[in-house]
Parts: C-alpha cells; sequence; structure tokens
C-alpha cells in the first residue's frame, strides 16, 4: 500500500512540475526540457504520441482541420478550458479547445488523448527595428503503443470522416480575402481570412435576360459534374469566366448567385496586397477545392494591359516634349507581372486542387491583354450590359412584386435606347416600392432623360469624328 502512495505523490510532482514548467519556462527552455522529458518518459512508458501540423508545407493540413472539426464537437463536454466563438447570421456556437488543454476520446474501448500545443517565438529581421511573432499549433495525440495500428488503420480514418460529417451538418459558405491585417487568432498565421458569407443573389433574383441565364447554369452544371471528363481529356478540372461590361451591370451579383447556386466558398484576391509572383503562387495552393477565386476589375487591380498597344504607346512617348506619367494602375509595391497572372490561371501550378472556377471582372475589356482573354484562361466570356426589358421584368417582379402592368409597354419602348444599368433602374423602382404605379411612371420619365442624354452624347461623339477625319484629309 505504501508503495502505492509513493507512486501516486511522485506522479503528482511530476504533474506540477510538468505544469510549472509549461506555464513558466521560456519557449526555447520549454521545448528543451520537453524533449528530454519526453526521452526519459519514452525509455519506460507504454505510451507513444503522434504530432499533427497546422502546417504542410506551403497550406494548412488537411488533417490539421480535419481534427479541429473532429474535436469542436467534443470540446463543451470535455475540455475545462475552450474558446467560444458565433460566426455571423449562424444561430450555433461553435467550440474549440484552448492552448495546452487536453481532451479525452475513445474508440472501441481503445482510450486516446488530443492535446493542443500553441507556441509563440519572435524572430527579429536582420537590418529591421521589427520582430515577426510566430506561431507553431499543433494537435497532439497520445496512445498505448500496442494499439497503434488500430489507431493508424482505423481510428485516424474515422476522424477524417467524422469531420466531413460535421462539416455538412455545419456548413455555411465563406469568403475570403487575402489582405493580411486580420487579428483573428485562428487564422492570423494563414494567407487568407474567411468571413461568413451569406449573399442573398440567386439565378431566380438576378437580372438577366431568361435565355443568358440558363446557358449559364447548364455550362455551371455541366463543369460540377465533369470530374471524370475533365481528367479524361487531359485538363485541369477548372474553368475561367470573364465577366465585362459597364459598372453596375450585376457582375458581383452574379459571382454571388454562382457561388450559391454551387455551394462553393470565394475567394476574393486583392491583386494590390499580393508583393510578387511566389507570394501569388502561395495563395493559389493555399485555396480549397469547390471554390471560386475571383479578381474584381483586374485592369485596375495591375498593368495587364495588351503589350502591342503598350509597346507602341511607349514608342510615341520617346519624344522629349512628351511628359512622362506613370501609369495609373501601377502599383510599386506589387511586383506580380502578366506572366505571374497568366500561370495562376493556366499554370503546372494551377492544377493544385480541382473544381475551381476562376472569376474575372472588368469594366473595360479591351484594355486586357490577348494572352489573358484566350480559351483555357476565361474560356466563358459574359457581357453584362445595360438593362434590357426581359431583366426589368425580374426587377419589377423582386421590387415591385408584380409580373405585369400597363405601364410595361411604355417602357419596353424606351427601354433599349435609354442605356440605363440594372442597379440604377432597381434604384428608381426602390424609392416607391410600396407604389408601383408611382414606381413606374418616375421609372419612365427616368428612362426618356437617359434617352435623350444618350442620344446627345451619341450626336456629339459622331461630330467630333467628322471633324476629325476632315482635318486629316486637309
Amino acid at each position: 500500500m505504501e508503495v502505492w502512495s509513493n507512486l501516486g505523490s511522485i506522479m503528482a510532482s511530476v504533474i506540477f512540475i510538468w505544469t510549472m514548467a509549461r506555464e513558466y519556462l521560456p519557449p526555447e527552455f520549454y521545448d528543451l526540457f520537453s524533449k528530454w522529458t519526453h526521452r526519459l518518459i519514452g525509455l519506460v512508458s507504454p505510451y507513444i504520441s503522434v504530432i499533427i501540423e497546422e502546417n504542410d508545407g506551403m497550406k494548412v493540413s488537411e488533417v490539421y482541420e480535419a481534427v479541429q472539426t473532429y474535436l469542436s464537437g467534443r470540446s463543451s463536454s470535455a475540455a475545462k478550458r475552450l474558446k467560444v466563438k458565433k460566426p455571423q447570421n449562424n444561430k450555433n456556437f461553435t467550440f474549440s479547445m484552448d492552448r495546452n488543454e487536453q481532451i479525452a476520446d475513445e474508440y472501441e474501448g481503445i482510450n486516446v488523448w488530443w492535446v493542443f500545443h500553441s507556441r509563440e517565438s519572435k524572430q527579429t529581421v536582420l537590418f529591421s527595428w521589427d520582430s515577426n511573432t510566430e506561431e507553431k499549433r499543433y494537435y497532439e495525440l497520445t496512445f498505448n503503443k500496442k494499439h497503434k495500428k488500430k489507431i493508424f488503420d482505423e481510428y485516424l480514418p474515422h476522424v477524417m470522416e467524422e469531420s466531413k460529417t460535421l462539416e455538412i451538418r455545419s456548413r455555411y459558405r465563406k469568403i475570403h480575402t487575402n489582405k493580411s491585417d486580420s487579428k483573428d487568432y485562428e487564422f492570423r498565421n494563414r494567407v487568407w481570412t474567411p468571413v461568413v458569407f451569406d449573399h442573398p443573389s440567386t439565378f431566380e433574383t438576378l437580372a438577366l435576360e431568361p435565355e443568358v441565364k440558363q446557358e449559364i447554369v447548364e455550362d455551371l452544371k455541366r463543369f460540377s459534374r465533369g470530374e471524370k471528363y475533365y481528367r479524361q481529356v487531359g485538363r485541369a478540372w477548372k474553368r475561367g469566366y470573364l465577366l465585362y461590361g459597364p459598372p453596375g451591370t450585376g457582375k458581383s451579383s452574379l459571382i454571388a448567385a454562382m457561388a450559391n447556386f454551387l455551394e462553393y466558398d470565394i475567394y476574393d484576391l486583392e491583386l494590390t496586397q499580393v508583393k510578387n509572383n511566389t507570394e501569388l503562387r502561395k495563395l493559389l495552393i493555399s485555396t480549397t477545392n469547390k471554390s471560386i477565386i475571383v479578381i474584381e476589375d483586374i485592369d485596375c487591380s495591375l498593368d495587364l494591359s495588351d503589350r502591342k498597344k503598350k509597346k507602341k504607346k511607349q514608342q510615341e512617348k520617346e519624344k522629349p516634349s512628351d511628359s512622362e506619367k506613370p501609369d495609373e494602375n501601377e502599383n510599386e509595391d506589387s511586383k506580380v507581372t502578366l506572366s505571374g497572372v497568366l500561370n495562376f490561371t493556366d499554370g503546372l501550378w494551377s492544377c493544385c486542387g480541382s473544381e475551381r472556377l476562376f472569376v474575372f471582372t472588368t469594366n473595360h475589356i479591351d484594355r486586357l491583354d490577348p494572352a489573358l482573354l484566350r480559351s483555357g484562361r476565361m474560356d466563358k466570356h459574359i457581357l453584362l450590359s445595360f438593362c434590357t426589358f426581359g431583366a426589368f421584368k425580374i426587377l419589377s417582379r423582386n421590387y415591385l412584386a408584380i409580373e405585369d402592368h400597363a405601364l410595361f409597354p411604355a417602357i419596353q419602348d424606351v427601354m433599349e435606347a435609354a442605356q440605363m444599368t440594372p442597379a440604377d433602374v432597381a434604384e428608381h423602382l426602390m424609392k416607391m416600392a410600396d407604389h408601383p404605379t408611382t414606381a413606374l411612371e418616375n421609372l419612365i420619365e427616368a428612362l426618356r432623360e437617359a434617352k435623350e442624354k444618350a442620344a446627345s452624347a451619341a450626336l456629339k461623339g459622331l461630330s467630333e469624328e467628322n471633324a476629325s477625319v476632315t482635318e486629316g484629309q486637309v
């Protein structure tokens, strides 16, 4: 009896020393202490540990995320210290383990223990007063040596499958940004920062001609079930869409509708925040399957203009009288090149993932280099232009809850010539949404004014063109 009492005291002392070391020793000393302690314990202990680190090369480990999801469902009942979050527009709280917290689990009578570790270390950058804090996060799985085969062959696959079930059950779409100003503890070591995506746009509410919508929907359906076909023809399972047209024609709403239709996450890539082509490649690798990678207003993000036009323009600028002004699209902080963007969409690294859409938007398609527009990069070009009568009928149903009205023929007569965007039409309808007739009357007046302005602008442009031709002949 005395032996067991002494053993209990020894174990209590070991646990106390370990806890004190973990809490108060500097990271470097604790790592050394932990290293030698584990070696000593390993000589007599029947238990072994498996380390699952957060980072797997240039991206977040799939196993790490699966373990994180798996343990989140057990943390609320098993852990003593928890972190709790409630994503926006989500009904349920999400729980996760605090650092150095332990959770016990059981699988077919086998006991295992999970511990979440997080260690910070400061690294001083040479020739800089700034110091970067790096954090190493990992899960440690401990179990008896005699169950090693069963743990590896059955328990870990069980964790992966269970995490997928939990993910589907609590699934909510996310939109990710690459802007590195996030202070969120969970994502500060990652190149993408997500927030819940709850955009209400759908193909039913989208102000597009029914034929155009149907064509896009059918194209998305073919893509989503085309895994076998893409592998058969030897192409990466991806597809590029270029959305172009004037501002306010629904490009962003179409992207949201595509994400909702396919149930994909969105990665909103801000090119001006990317330092070079290597970082751009790292961002690509860190995206998940079943996602839409978006670059909005790509012509404004970087200088991706036609190289032939640029060369001709440069030759014209060689005259001494010309002022040398930097291109408004040029970003001195970013060294991302056209070649980097081309390889991003259709290079060897673009196949590191599957079932992904690349969607670029622009207001000026003529400013983009033809190499960016070709099939294989931007496979489908979709023009989103001014509001048509078919698109107007969808807007009237959305905003006024009417399918038909006596004023519709008058609107149809002026709609095409007015060149008004769907966003402007929607704004006029919203102003008097409770009074449909008044809203339509106001819209007709606005359309007639827009028609006169469009006609005047066209006449002015024609006059200037004729004057230029006459001057050239003289």
